[in-house]
Order: structure tokens, then C-alpha cells, then sequence
């Protein structure tokens, strides 16, 4: 018996078999690139998604019985608007969380009080009504055929089930949600030129929501009629991963950067641009502070360098204080706390002494003052971490940890071998859907590994560098309006 997540991200769709007491059984995964046609732009083509998912499910066949599988819980990348039209077709690619081409629509949907009132969020321009906007106003025709708009993981969820469903946490990423409500909001949509009837219908994380089409099972090997969680944005999930779905929170070093606070209610406090959004959990909420260009920092300038993110950050060598170049990470706009679409990253105070790995220190020390600058954040907005797991894929470097523990002052736990993100998450999830398992019972803490604490001899210098690196983004600032 085993249980089966799905986790839809930018980088790739990863495959997670969940068996008995917890453990997995195995894992698949499968790349994904994005396209860029337009600066600002970021987009992929939804077949694309449905072929990396059909890979691992192809590899996971080979290494385990899918016929074993009870359930599937998706997880997914957040605020992607798949526009389909009457018959089920997809109308252009999907236009992604970091796609920064509807910032002129965001900014004149937030400056309606009725979006912040009942979304209790800023409307950033990676958010999903504004994309829709931007759509009406410059591919009329396309607008004009949208029958149904989905997210990421719910397009895999309709090519799953048939069904057109999504779940709390995923949809509380549109701006069309009433979030304290759990419900959408039809005047919210109107707003954007939508209705209620071209959503999905909504459903908890944990929920049932669709069964696995028996000609998918056909070509996979799942049973038919396998029940499909409602699932969660990829950050729910991976909260679900983690253990954080009461209390306790992560940070994350992803493709973007997330500083994740599980909340007992709905807290929002949107003018400090902290994301208060639905748990994957019923009646359970979450706080986020969210980096935009995190470890894709680092990606970026791998690309530059020709070198690994793991090579870099070798050759980087020991943690030591801060005080030459500067790095600021906003290569694709800011979210926390800026809410700064047209922000530009930028190398500052270089020198003749500079090489290469005092840049790629200055890439780490960058994105963990930007962690910082989400922790001031969501300190603003009331929820006070001092204690959080590290997850993500720069989370195998120990120099970036130890750089993110003393930038921010947070102590970092990191959690035992194997994998404690969004596809296990999903898993759980599935169980709960498929079994009516009680998903706080079931979404518990890892062990801790090992601990990261903040090194008090270089606080001080930290603090300085932080000073420095706040200094510059006020005059980029400057220069970018």
C-alpha cells in the first residue's frame, strides 16, 4: 500500500511513493524549462507539464508496484494561469508566478480597496487576476474563449480526473479569494472581468477531490477510480512536508525564497507585504514573506560563470565577514517587502581585488538580506520566527546556511536525511484523502539533523553589511523610477 505525490515545479515535476509508516518507497523526477520571449516574461506550455508527469510516473513504474497506489495529493508552483477554452484546450501558454508583465493591472486592481478587504494581500503582479487583465487587454481573442482557468497543479489534476477543482491554499494566490472566507469572491472576479462560473469548484488540502480516470490508469498502471487530494500551492505542501501545519515555520531555499509561518487564524497585513494566505489544511492559515530570485540567484550566476551553484559555492570557501562587493537579487522584481515589479538586480562596490568567489559571497550574503528583509516583515505583520527548518535546494550548502543564520540572527534545524518538501507533502495528503487520516497526525516534524546558529562574531559585521545592502536599494530604487 503506498500513496503517491505530485509536485509541479518551475525546475521540474517530481514523483514521491509514500508507503507504510511514513517511509518513501521511491522518487522520479523530470526537468522543466521556461521560456522568456519578452523581458519580464516567463511562461511554459502546460503539454510540457503533462509530459515530464508522464516520465516519472514511467520510472517510478519500474522501481515499484503503482498498482499498490491508494491515493495521489498534488502539489504545485502558485498563481500560473492556464486558460482553457469550452472544450477543454489549452488557449497559450501558461503565464507563471514570476511573470512581471501585469504589473500596471496589479497596481490598478490593489488600489481597490476591495481586493486587499478580502484577500487580505497586496495584488502583486505574479498573482493570477492581473495576468487575466493583462490577457482581455492584449489577446482579446484568447479572453474572449477563457472557459475555465486553473493553476499549475489543478491543470495536472484535470488531465489526472477530468475535473476542474482547486483546493484553498493554491487559490488563495489569484486574488480572487475571499480568504477568511475560504471562498471565491464574485465581486473580486467581476473586477477583473471574470465570473464565478469559469473557476474551479474548491476543496480542502486534505480533501477528496476527483478519482483517476480509468484510461490514465490504463496507461500508467494506477488503479482507476484512486481518489486525487484537493492538494496545495507548493509552499502549503511543503509545510505538510515539514511538520509546520499547526505552528513552526521554514525557510526555504528554492527556485524563489520563502520565510514560512503556519498561523492559528487568518492574519493579514497586507501593507507589509507578507503574504496571509489558507493552509492546505481546513481551518488552518499560513503567513509568507517571498523572494522572488532565491537559489535562481545563484542559478543565474552559474550561467554567468559557467560553473555549478555546488561549485560556486566550493570555491566560495569558509564563512567569513561581509564588507566588499554587494549583491541585490531582484533579477526578476521583488515581492517582501518591496512589492517592486520594475526592481532590477545589481552588483555594487567592486573593486580591483574582487574575484570570483567574493561575488558569488556577495550572491549568498544578497539573498540572505533579502530573508531578512521578509523576517522584519512578517515581524511587522505579528508573527515573530526566531527558530525555523531549512528546506530547498540551497539548503545543501552549509556556507549559505551559515550565511542565512547570521544575516537574519534565525536558528536553523535541518531535518533528517531524505525528502521533507512539497511532493512528500502531496503524498501526505493523498493518504488523507484516500484513508480519512486525521492530517495533523499524519503531517509531523522530521527528525533534526543538525543545527545552524547565528555566528556572534560576525553579527556585527552583518549588521553593517545589512545597513549597506538597505542603502543600495534605496538608491536603486531611485535610479529604476
Amino acid at each position: 500500500m503506498s500513496w503517491l505525490g505530485l509536485d509541479l515545479g518551475t525546475s521540474g515535476v517530481k514523483a514521491l511513493l509514500l508507503g507504510r509508516g511514513g517511509a518513501v518507497v521511491a522518487e522520479a523526477s523530470a526537468p522543466l524549462d521556461v521560456a522568456r520571449p519578452c523581458p519580464g516574461w516567463s511562461e511554459q506550455a502546460p503539454a510540457d507539464w503533462i509530459a515530464a508527469t508522464r516520465i516519472v510516473l514511467s520510472d517510478l513504474a519500474r522501481r515499484a508496484d503503482l498498482g499498490d497506489v491508494r491515493g495521489i495529493g498534488l502539489s504545485g508552483q502558485m498563481h500560473g494561469a492556464v486558460l482553457l477554452d469550452a472544450g477543454g484546450r489549452v488557449l497559450r501558454p501558461a503565464i507563471l508566478w514570476n511573470d512581471t508583465r501585469a504589473h500596471r493591472e496589479a497596481a490598478e486592481l490593489d488600489a481597490r480597496a476591495i481586493f486587499r478587504a478580502q484577500t487580505g494581500n497586496i495584488v502583486f503582479p505574479g498573482f493570477t487576476a492581473p495576468k487575466l487583465l493583462w490577457v482581455a487587454r492584449h489577446e482579446p481573442g484568447t479572453f474572449d474563449s477563457v472557459d475555465k482557468v486553473l493553476l499549475p497543479k489543478d491543470y495536472l489534476r484535470f488531465w489526472l480526473t477530468g475535473e476542474h477543482i482547486s483546493d484553498m491554499s493554491d487559490a488563495s494566490g489569484t486574488a480572487w479569494l475571499d480568504v477568511g472566507a475560504r471562498d471565491w469572491s464574485a465581486e473580486l472576479l467581476a473586477a477583473s472581468g471574470m465570473s464565478p462560473a469559469q473557476m474551479p469548484a474548491l476543496a480542502e488540502g486534505s480533501a477528496r477531490a476527483g478519482r483517476l480516470r480509468a484510461a490514465l490508469a490504463d496507461e500508467t498502471g494506477l488503479p482507476a477510480g484512486i481518489p486525487v487530494a484537493g492538494g496545495g500551492g507548493d509552499n502549503a505542501a511543503s509545510a505538510c512536508g515539514i511538520g509546520a501545519v499547526g505552528t513552526g515555520g521554514f525557510a526555504s531555499l528554492g527556485t524563489s525564497g520563502v520565510l514560512f509561518a503556519a498561523t492559528e487564524r487568518f492574519r493579514p497585513n497586507a501593507d507589509s507585504a507578507v503574504h496571509a494566505f489558507c493552509h492546505a489544511l481546513p481551518g488552518a492559515w499560513h503567513q509568507m514573506g517571498v523572494i522572488l530570485s532565491a537559489a535562481d540567484a545563484l542559478a543565474w550566476w552559474g550561467r554567468v560563470t559557467g560553473l555549478t551553484p555546488q561549485a560556486l559555492t566550493e570555491e566560495a570557501g569558509t564563512h567569513k565577514a561581509p564588507g566588499g562587493p554587494l549583491f541585490l537579487p531582484y533579477l526578476s522584481g521583488e515581492r517582501t517587502p518591496h512589492n517592486d515589479a520594475a526592481i532590477r538586480g545589481q552588483f555594487l562596490h567592486l573593486s580591483h581585488g574582487d574575484d570570483r568567489p567574493a561575488l558569488t559571497r556577495a550572491v549568498l550574503d544578497g539573498v540572505a538580506f533579502a530573508f531578512r528583509d521578509s523576517l522584519d516583515a512578517l515581524r511587522g505583520a505579528g508573527t515573530d520566527l526566531t527558530r525555523v527548518m531549512a528546506i530547498g535546494g540551497g539548503a545543501a550548502s552549509r556556507l549559505w546556511l551559515q550565511t542565512l543564520a547570521t544575516a537574519t540572527g534565525l536558528t536553523l534545524d535541518l531535518p533528517g536525511a531524505g525528502e521533507h518538501g512539497a511532493a512528500l507533502g502531496a503524498a501526505r495528503l493523498g493518504l488523507c484523502a484516500a484513508e480519512g487520516a486525521d492530517p495533523l497526525e499524519i503531517c509531523t516534524p522530521p527528525p533534526v539533523a543538525d543545527t545552524i546558529a547565528p555566528d556572534p562574531a560576525l553579527l556585527g559585521a552583518y549588521a553593517a553589511q545589512l545597513g549597506r545592502y538597505r542603502t543600495a536599494y534605496t538608491l536603486l530604487k531611485g535610479f529604476s523610477t
